[in-house]
């Protein structure tokens, strides 16, 4: 069924519904790794895929939920000492700098993408941003609980490999509900558990508490809140929108080759859109936006690519977003879930990047292409910093980038040919 076809009313809602739980684990648990409003993520992801859908005049089915490419660059600015509008300023402007490639795309074709970002950078980038998380989870989340982290991360696995179709691409929920309830049957079998919290501090306290979610209420609107401006992170962030400009562009080839529809004329829409979303979301205080693989899969298990399952989707989470008891709920997520669960998702994430090396046949028997990259990687996820004031310096994903990218290209222009 192509996008611009309709199904009955009932089947529509049906098959919203199935984008809705498809993009749910992965829309609330990138904010509450980035220390933002789950409720307020839930709710623009809504109203930023109704703009998507506005913007590309509903060529290209897909949903907009929240990003994992500025989860470490998140985690790096609030490590060092910044609060959420800094972290929502410095994501607005990532927006905003996604939003004007868009419109270069746009009006200089897709070609222009391949020129500035050949497949060898586009994924270091990502498989950067992946790997450079892997402190997190060892150091943040994991000693919470490790045996929860451990069997969730068996159900995450084991579920996305041996469930069938649909049931295998929401592993990651059901991963997330079934942490939930072993960490609540723990503490009903086993008591309070003697580890370090959220801010590290070890203390006896339970696995899950629900104290917050007695006295939230059912119907109400997100806090929303205004960005501040720092340049500092503003660097710091900014290689993210190279991992966002790879995955709308990956996936609009996905939904291209699904569809038997030649899509590259909507490619620029496509990022300016997810860009201007990303600006608009974090403008309120919210995550970034990204193009969702999850909602894709769907696509490819069902057959129906209308959009109007996507507006039922879409509309569907700016109500959930609209209840702040769900939000409390989410909130309330165990540490040691979250280990369970990031530790294949940032994984994931850095294999994308290799990945985007191995489909695009990537030659690293040519030093221009493994030098450059090999510096940048090792840069990157090794945390080697480069201080030029005391208030300016560039580690983690930043440095890594611009070794990566300004060593290929000077490489690439001054390079003798080879044989």
């Amino acid at each position: 069924m192509a996008p611009h076809e309709r199904l009955t009313w009932g089947r529509t809602i049906g098959f919203g519904a199935q984008h809705v739980v498809a993009m749910f684990g992965a829309t609330f648990v990138f904010p509450v790794l980035m220390g933002l409003d789950p409720n307020l993520a839930i709710m623009v992801s809504g109203g930023a895929t109704i703009l998507f859908l506005l913007v590309v005049q509903g060529k290209i089915p897909s949903y907009l939920g929240s990003s994992a490419s500025f989860v470490s660059a998140v985690t790096a600015i609030r490590a060092g000492g910044g609060d959420t509008a800094t972290v929502t300023g410095a994501i607005l402007v990532s927006g905003a700098v996604l939003a004007i490639v868009g419109l270069v795309v746009h009006f200089a074709g897709p070609g222009v993408v391949q020129r500035l970002l050949p497949p060898v950078l586009s994924g270091a980038v990502v498989l950067l941003i992946g790997f450079n998380l892997a402190p997190v989870v060892a150091e943040t989340y994991w000693p919470q609980d490790q045996w929860t982290a451990l069997l969730t991360m068996i159900i995450v696995v084991a579920g996305s490999v041996l469930l069938p179709g649909f049931w295998g691409r929401i592993a990651v929920f059901l991963g997330l509900a079934g942490g939930y309830l072993l960490s609540w049957a723990f503490d009903v079998l086993l008591g309070p558990i003697t580890a370090p919290g959220s801010d590290g501090v070890v203390s006896t306290h339970p696995r899950v508490d629900l104290s917050g979610v007695a006295d939230a209420a059912w119907f109400g609107l997100p806090e929303v809140h205004a960005p501040s401006f720092s340049a500092s992170a503003i660097i710091v962030v900014l290689p993210a929108v190279i991992a966002l400009l790879a995955e709308n562009t990956g996936h609009v080839k996905a939904v291209e080759e699904m569809t038997g529809t030649d899509l590259q004329g909507s490619l620029g829409r496509a990022v300016f859109a997810d860009g201007f979303a990303t600006t608009l979301s974090s403008a309120l205080g919210g995550p970034p936006t990204t193009t969702y693989a999850e909602n894709i899969g769907v696509m490819a298990a069902t057959r129906v690519y209308s959009t109007a399952a996507y507006w039922v989707a879409a509309l569907v989470a700016i109500g959930f977003g609209l209840c702040p008891k769900f939000g409390a709920i989410v909130a309330a997520v165990p540490g040691g879930v979250l280990g369970g669960i990031t530790v294949v998702l940032y994984g994931m994430v850095g294999l994308l990047g290799v990945k985007i090396w191995v489909q695009n046949r990537v030659d690293f028997a040519d030093p221009v292409n493994l030098l450059p990259v090999a510096a940048g990687v090792i840069a990157g996820i090794g945390g080697v910093s480069l201080t030029f004031t005391p208030s300016l310096s560039l580690s983690g994903i930043s440095l890594g980038t611009l070794i990566v990218l300004i060593g290929y290209h000077l490489l690439r222009a001054f390079a003798p040919a080879r044989d």
